[in-house]
Formats: C-alpha cells, sequence, structure tokens
C-alpha cells in the first residue's frame, strides 16, 4: 500500500508521547509536554471524549490536567487509576467523570461538525488545580495519589511502566537497568532487582505473574520475580546476520483469539546501530508458557518505534520512527495495512479502541480503529476496514453444487460414466 490520507482526531498545544484508551467511558487519554525547559511548551494529560457524529469517529477535549514542569513519556491504565512516568519518577492519577444534574448535553445529533474540537464552558471547581473541564454539564476531577522516584542512574528516567492482570501491582524500568515493581495505589515498593546492563526498553506481565524484559544489552529475559527463567533468542527459526546486530525494542503479551486460557508474547526486533542500507526489522510471536519462537516475519526498513496488541490479541500496531503506521495479523503476522510517514516524524504511541466497554459502540462498521500519536503533536485514527468473509456452510455448499456440477459434465461427455 501507498501513501494514504489519515483523520486527524485531536491536536494538542504540545509534543505527545504517551496513550491510552478507557474503553468504559469512551475516553481517549493523551499525554506529553515540552518538559522543564522554559520553551513555553506546557505539560500535560489531555482527556478526550470519544464519539460517533454523523457515522464518523470524533474526539472532543473534555479536560486538561496540568503537570506543571514535567513531561508524561509513558503512561498505564487501570481503571480510572493512570500511571504516568514523568522523567525519573512515577506519578499515580484517579480520575473521575460524572454528568451534573440540572445542566443539558451538549447537542450531538444532526451536528456537522466532526474532528478535533473543544468545547466551551469550564467547570469552575476544576480551575482551583490548574485543570479545565472543557464540557458543559460534566464534571471530572483528577486527583494526584502517589508519586516515587523509580530510576537512579546518572540521569535518571523512567522509560516503561505496566500494571499485573488484576492491577494490584505496577512495574517499572528505566536507564539504570533496574526493574522496581510496586503496591497500588500506595506505591510501596515490593522488588527490585538488576536485569539488564545499561537501559530498559520494554517490560510486559504476564497473567501468571512472568515478567519478560528487553534492553539495550541486546538481551529479552524472562523472570519470575527476580530469579531468571529463560532468555529469549529470536533467530533460532529466523535469519541469521553475522554482521548485524539486533537489540528487542518492544515486548507485549497477547491473548490468543478463541482460546480464553491461551497466551502470546511479541516482540519487534530492530538494528543495535542505523546503518546506511538499514536491514529490516522483525516481529516475533512466541508461546506465551514455553517461550519458544513460533514466527518470525519481516516488518520493512523502517525502525519500529513502538507496538500494540490489540485486546482480543487479532491485531499488532506498529509505529516507526519515520512516522509510519501498520496494522499486522497477530496469527500470521501478515500486513493489513500501512500508512507511510502518516505523522512523518517519530511515532511515541499506538493504541487499539478496545473491544469491551463503548468500544462496539464507537467502531460502527469497521473491524478495528488504532490510533497513533507523536512529537509533532496529533493524534490520528487508523480504521480497519471489515473484512469480508462468506460463513463455512456457503463454502460447502458451494463446493458440494461444484462437485454435481463436474458429475453431470462428466456424464454428458462421456455417457455410461455412471
Amino acid at each position: 500500500m501507498g501513501r494514504r490520507r489519515t483523520p486527524e482526531l485531536y491536536r494538542a498545544p504540545f509534543p505527545l508521547y504517551a496513550l491510552r484508551v478507557d474503553p468504559s467511558a469512551g475516553l481517549l487519554i493523551a499525554a506529553g509536554g515540552g518538559g522543564a525547559a522554559k520553551t513555553g511548551i506546557k505539560n500535560g494529560v489531555h482527556f478526550l471524549q470519544l464519539e460517533q457524529i454523523n457515522g464518523r469517529l470524533s474526539a472532543s477535549l473534555l479536560h486538561s490536567h496540568d503537570t506543571e514542569t514535567r513531561a508524561t513519556m509513558n503512561l498505564a491504565l487501570a481503571g480510572n487509576i493512570l500511571a504516568a512516568g514523568q522523567d525519573a519518577h512515577c506519578q499515580l492519577l484517579r480520575f473521575q467523570i460524572h454528568q451534573q444534574k440540572g445542566k443539558n448535553k451538549a447537542e450531538k445529533a444532526g451536528s456537522k461538525e466532526q474532528g478535533p474540537r473543544q468545547r466551551k464552558g469550564a467547570a469552575p471547581a476544576e480551575k482551583k488545580s490548574g485543570a479545565e473541564t472543557h464540557q458543559e454539564g460534566v464534571e471530572f476531577s483528577v486527583e494526584n495519589l502517589h508519586e516515587v522516584q523509580t530510576d537512579f542512574s546518572r540521569d535518571p528516567l523512567q522509560k516503561v511502566v505496566c500494571f499485573n492482570h488484576d492491577n494490584t501491582l505496577l512495574a517499572t524500568g528505566g536507564t539504570d537497568g533496574c526493574v522496581r515493581v510496586w503496591k497500588v495505589p500506595t506505591l510501596e515498593k515490593v522488588l527490585e532487582f538488576k536485569a539488564h546492563e545499561g537501559e530498559i526498553e520494554d517490560l510486559a506481565l504476564g497473567p501468571d505473574g512472568k515478567l519478560v524484559t528487553v534492553g539495550w544489552d541486546l538481551k529479552a529475559s524472562v523472570w519470575q520475580k527476580d530469579q531468571l527463567v529463560t532468555q529469549l533468542h529470536w533467530q533460532e527459526n529466523g535469519p541469521t546476520f553475522s554482521n548485524t546486530p539486533y537489540r528487542y525494542q518492544a515486548c507485549r503479551f497477547g491473548q490468543v483469539p478463541d482460546q480464553p486460557a491461551g497466551l502470546r508474547l511479541f516482540t519487534v526486533q530492530i538494528p543495535h546501530k542505523r546503518l546506511r542500507q538499514p536491514p529490516p526489522c522483525y516481529l516475533t510471536a512466541w508461546d506465551g508458557s514455553t517461550f519458544l519462537p513460533l514466527r518470525t516475519r519481516p516488518c520493512g526498513h523502517e525502525v519500529i518505534s513502538c507496538l500494540s496488541v490489540s485486546e482480543s490479541g487479532t491485531f499488532l500496531g506498529l509505529g516507526t520512527v519515520t512516522g509510519s503506521v501498520a496494522i499486522y495479523i497477530a496469527f500470521s503476522l501478515q500486513r493489513l495495512y500501512y500508512v507511510k510517514e502518516a505523522h512523518g516524524i517519530v511515532v511515541t504511541d499506538v493504541a487499539f479502541l478496545p473491544e469491551k466497554g463503548r468500544g462496539p459502540e464507537l467502531l460502527g462498521s469497521h473491524e478495528t480503529a488504532l490510533f497513533s500519536v507523536a512529537v509533532d503533536s496529533r493524534c490520528q485514527l487508523h480504521l480497519l476496514p471489515s473484512r469480508r468473509s462468506a460463513p463455512v456452510w456457503l463454502l460447502l455448499l458451494l463446493c458440494v453444487g461444484l462437485i454435481v456440477m463436474t458429475i453431470l459434465l462428466l456424464q454428458s461427455a462421456f455417457p455410461g460414466f455412471l
């Protein structure tokens, strides 16, 4: 596929680095900022209301939360609790939303306005904390719960955060190579160990308590608490390059569609060094219990920057350092959707619209929706049209009809054949 235009869902007043979707309330949460530098660029977390208007998915700014001098670089979501990575710290935020009684909601039906919108009418109660609510008749609050320093290197930075399956713990990783696990919501530290020599690039927590980490030391490791279970070797069943070292860029667990107990791990491998003629990047699917590689496929020569897995485990979303966005089918690792340079600059995060909650209502007639954010301050929407497939009974009927027609033709051409 070549270039195509993608809908710009929203444009923030600062670079965007992290993205999450709350399916119950239909919220898109985008965060970023200009950091501590006095450039006039704000830092914040924006809560966007997703709606279907005239058959199109639209996002409007519902609430803006000021994070003062800290830009949010990574996010994890557990119900209505956000874990925000800000410099060397992790900040827990709790948000709440409900309709105010006695006030009319903004009209939706028949509205001709589409795409990014900002609603007027800030709630007076929200202005006390430097936050704004942009929808009349809605009360939105954001509460700072706890904060803790999660990285202690010379140039400390939390690079990744994620919750466990029941949202009782969260794990963080950063530039000092250490994994730290914290209780939620107190942020009491329950575990700390050295996982990599150098930066941790990504980590993922599985439902059985296993933790996968990938780092700049070219290693991907599986841990049970602080004990090393195994290391991943993606090239066992894949290509070999004697002169091109690869490192793992991202790791994500995903369900196996139609198998409630099934689990897959997906990783992205990219060249460790930039070359004039870059070799391809690779996607690998792993068995989630044995951690043996199932299949590996190339995913283009653009360096992958981020990875997301849909809630059902059906699709993979990829962003690249050159701004391109792609959607792959998880089972076969085949590409279904691709937009070259959708952002024109590094894609910092991608997230699928969940299949639960308000997801089906917002999705409409499309099979899946992927959101992407980048340093260009834009949030873009990528829709995958439903792939039409014939039901099994119709295919069987056609096969039977084909067999009958073949027999009749043979009988006509060769009398006495039967």
